[in-house]
C-alpha cells in the first residue's frame, strides 16, 4: 500500500467522508482526493495532521505492508495445536 491508500483505508475505517477529513486538516477535499489516489503527496506537515486527525502515527501511514499483507510465518502451525 502506499500513503494514500493507508490514509484511505483509515479514513473508510474511522467512517469520516474526505471532505469531513480534509476540513479537519485545512485542506480542500480535491487535494485529498489526489493523495488518496497518489497523484500528490501531502507535505510532513498536511501528513502530521492527516495522521492526528486519523489518530494514528506518521509511521503507520507510511507503512508500505499491512499485516493482512504479510505472508504467513511458515513455521507457525495451526493444525494439531
Amino acid at each position: 500500500m502506499n500513503v494514500g491508500e493507508n490514509i484511505r483505508r483509515l479514513r473508510v475505517d474511522k467512517k469520516i467522508t474526505q471532505s469531513e477529513l480534509a476540513e479537519i486538516v485545512g485542506i480542500s477535499q480535491a487535494m485529498l482526493c489526489q493523495i488518496e489516489r497518489g497523484t500528490k503527496n501531502p507535505s510532513l506537515q498536511i501528513g502530521k495532521e492527516i495522521s492526528d486527525a486519523l489518530g494514528c502515527t506518521i509511521d503507520e501511514l507510511l507503512c508500505e505492508d499491512t499485516d493482512d499483507d504479510k505472508p504467513a510465518d511458515p513455521n507457525q502451525t495451526t493444525k494439531g495445536a
